[in-house]
Parts: C-alpha cells; sequence; structure tokens
C-alpha cells in the first residue's frame, strides 16, 4: 500500500486526501488544529466556488452543503469613477452558478470524513525544518499550507512573479441581516455584487453559508494607503460592521442602506491580511535526495480580488489526483512531481494571469468594462472568465484581441 502524507486542512489538502482515501491509499493528514478548534475559529477565507469546481467536489461526493448553500446566479459589477458616483454597471449569469461555504465548517466537516473514511490524522504543526523527517516515512509528501515558513521552501518563479508586494490590503466579515439587492428579471438567485472604485479599490459582496445559516461576505480589497485602507487596527465584529457602513456612505451610497441594520454571524467573522502574488517552483528538496510537492496556494498565491484561490486548490487536488493514479506503482520523484505541477499549472497560469490583470487594469480593459455595461454579450463573456480562466487569453489579456472582438460585437 502506498504511503501518502499531506501537510496542510485545507481545500486542497482534505480534497485529495479524501479522493485518495477513495482510491484505497493509506493517506496521513497533519493539521496544526482539531476539527473543533477549526470550527471555533476565526474565519479563514473569503471563497466563492464556481461551477466547474463545485463539480468536482459534487462527483468526489464532497458536496455535503449544497442543498444549504445559496446558490449566486451571476455577477453585478458597478464601477466608479469618481467616489460615491457610479459610472457603469452591468448584470450578468454565471455559467452553472457558485456557492460560498464558510471553511470553518466546510474544512472540520472534511476533516472528520477523512477520519471516519480511515485516514489518519496527526494533530501537530509543521515547520519547514520538520519537513525531512517527515518525506523520509512516506512515498509523496505534499505541502498545502504555507504557515511557520512552509511556503518559503518553495523558491519564487519570477517569470511569473510580477509583484514584490501586496497591491492590496484585505479585510472581511461574515454578515446577517444583508437586504437582498434588486435582481434583474433573469436572475434566478443572488448575485455577487463587485463595486470597484478608481484608485481606491473594490467593495465585493457574496452569498454564503456559515454555521448560523446563510449570511453575506463582505471583503474590503484596499489600494494600500488609499481610504479602503483603514484596517490597522484590527477592530471588532461590530465595529468592522460599523466602519464599513461609513466607507459605504461615501462610497458606495446605493448599497449602503441593504447593510444599514447587519450584524456580524459571530465574533470570529473577521478577518484581516494581505498578499503578494507570486508563483514558486513547486518542488522542493527539504533533505539530500529528499523532495516535496507544493500544492494550492502553497506555490501559487493569488490576491482573491477574482475569486481564483479555493477554485485553484479544488482542481489542483483534482489533477494531483489523476497524476498519482497514473503514475501506479512507480517512484514519486521529482521529475513526476514537476509533471504532476504542469499538469495543473495549465489551468493555474490563466487563473493568475487574469488575476493580476485584474489588480492593475490597463485602459482597454476599462473599456471593455464599460462595453459590458451596454451588450450583455460581454458582460456574460467577462463574468465567465472568472469561472472558466481558459477563455482569458482568447480576448481579455491581450489589446489587440480585446479590440477586435469589442468591434465584432458592435461596440463603438
Amino acid at each position: 500500500m502506498r504511503r501518502i502524507a499531506i501537510v496542510g486542512a485545507g481545500q486542497a489538502g482534505l480534497q485529495l486526501a479524501l479522493g485518495l482515501r477513495a482510491e484505497g491509499y493509506e493517506v496521513t493528514v497533519v493539521s496544526a488544529r482539531t476539527a473543533e478548534e477549526i470550527r471555533a475559529g476565526r474565519v479563514l477565507s473569503t471563497q466563492v466556488m464556481f461551477g466547474p469546481a463545485l463539480a468536482l467536489e459534487r462527483a468526489a461526493g464532497l458536496n455535503l452543503w449544497e442543498e444549504q448553500a445559496p446558490w449566486i446566479d451571476g455577477l453585478d459589477l458597478c464601477f466608479a469613477a469618481e467616489p460615491g458616483v457610479p459610472s457603469f454597471s452591468f448584470s450578468t449569469a454565471f455559467d452553472g452558478g457558485a456557492q460560498s461555504v464558510d471553511q470553518r465548517m466546510k474544512m472540520a466537516g472534511w476533516l472528520e470524513l477523512f477520519e471516519e473514511r480511515g485516514g489518519r490524522v496527526e494533530h501537530r504543526a509543521v515547520t519547514a525544518d520538520g519537513l525531512g523527517a517527515l518525506a523520509a516515512e512516506y512515498d509523496l509528501t505534499l505541502v498545502a499550507a504555507g504557515r511557520d515558513g512552509l511556503a518559503d521552501v518553495f523558491t519564487r518563479d519570477e517569470r511569473h512573479s510580477p509583484f514584490d508586494a501586496p497591491q492590496r490590503v484585505l479585510a472581511c466579515v461574515y454578515l446577517h441581516g444583508v437586504t437582498p439587492a434588486e435582481q434583474p428579471p433573469d436572475a434566478v438567485g443572488p448575485r455577487m455584487r463587485v463595486l470597484p472604485s478608481r484608485g481606491v479599490g473594490e467593495c465585493i459582496v457574496m452569498p454564503a453559508l456559515t454555521m448560523s445559516g446563510p449570511c453575506d461576505i463582505l471583503l474590503w480589497e484596499a489600494a494600500p494607503d488609499g481610504p479602503y485602507d483603514c484596517w490597522q487596527d484590527r477592530p471588532g465584529a461590530e465595529a468592522f460592521t460599523q466602519r464599513s457602513l461609513e466607507l459605504m456612505r461615501t462610497y458606495a451610497p446605493w448599497e449602503y442602506e441593504r447593510f444599514a441594520t447587519a450584524k456580524p454571524t459571530d465574533v470570529q467573522a473577521t478577518l484581516f491580511g494581505s498578499v503578494t502574488p507570486a508563483v514558486r517552483h513547486p518542488v522542493a528538496e527539504v533533505a539530500p535526495g529528499s523532495y516535496v510537492l507544493g500544492m494550492a496556494d502553497t506555490v501559487v498565491v493569488n490576491d482573491p480580488i477574482a475569486g481564483q484561490g479555493a477554485n485553484n486548490a479544488a482542481h489542483c487536488a483534482a489533477s494531483y489526483l489523476r497524476s498519482i493514479l497514473d503514475q501506479g506503482e512507480r517512484a514519486f520523484d521529482r521529475p513526476w512531481m514537476q509533471h504532476a505541477f504542469a499538469a495543473f499549472w495549465e489551468r493555474a497560469r490563466h487563473a493568475s494571469a487574469f488575476t493580476n490583470l485584474m489588480l492593475e487594469p490597463p485602459q482597454y480593459v476599462a473599456q471593455a468594462l464599460d462595453a459590458a455595461s451596454r451588450h450583455p454579450e460581454v458582460a456574460h463573456r467577462l463574468a465567465n472568465v472568472y469561472v472558466d480562466p481558459f477563455d482569458a487569453p482568447e480576448w481579455i489579456m491581450d489589446p489587440e484581441r480585446t479590440a477586435a472582438y469589442l468591434t465584432a460585437v458592435g461596440q463603438p
């Protein structure tokens, strides 16, 4: 029986672990926290899972909250060139819909399910210095966590890492009591709302499911040193909500009334931080001749502005599972690790490039957004790049292709 260790109990690590257990592999997950500690802890992310990632979970029997979580029908975007003054907007559907489940309940539930299905869990922290000893015990060791210096064992790939500092300062809160937005006639459910303000950042709202029921996640993507960058004191959930209302009153007054009576879902419902988008080389030598393979955002780090993190993790787990099964009894050596990552990178590279583009959108992207407000076809195609980033290089990643497409749809 082949023995595999996975460091980290997030979307990528647990999805892969459960997939491997279903195939009869002996799998150990090393998690710094128990399921109970995860549930009782601070929110972990602002995840939104688009149709293709949800299909992967469904096929693996991991869609445990599909009946309870609200369906996100599509995308509403309202751009403000000047503070508080909307310039243009559009609303359109996602192909396949989307859902968001609080990762505290999701990861805790999956961790317990993994143990129920015969997986082994070690509740302890692993540092970079401990990877060599761990890798010596297993046929394959994967790293699906970045804390305690674990990500740093994977060296930066400068070819795909255009930034050397965070491009946004991030702050989010989970809320009950947000008034539903007015829906377009074609909508079948609530939509994710993205509210960019030039030079200020983005306010993103998405329906979700948390432990106390349906909720809304409010994410501030603050341009550094701008007016949204006001979370250095890391306020408690109630103070966070009041400060958010003050920001909305100025920068998105058309949204303010929807949030006027909202309350945080729990005292642990806030999250703060920033990430430097980067790609790292996926294989690290942790002892002479001994290698580990990085997973998902341990080696491909995206800002959450385009919602690709949890989706990349799901696709990474599914891709690595196929590569492991295809390898059979052959060694999980360094060339195999490079090949396994390359298969995942076929999708992840498009997700990373699109995310980085939206962090620094050039003028032609602004023109495409404006065109989307007048042409439903453009709006639908743009929104579904979030769902399927393989379409991005076909038009939105290149100004000449974008111009040609907009001309073809009749954009003056």
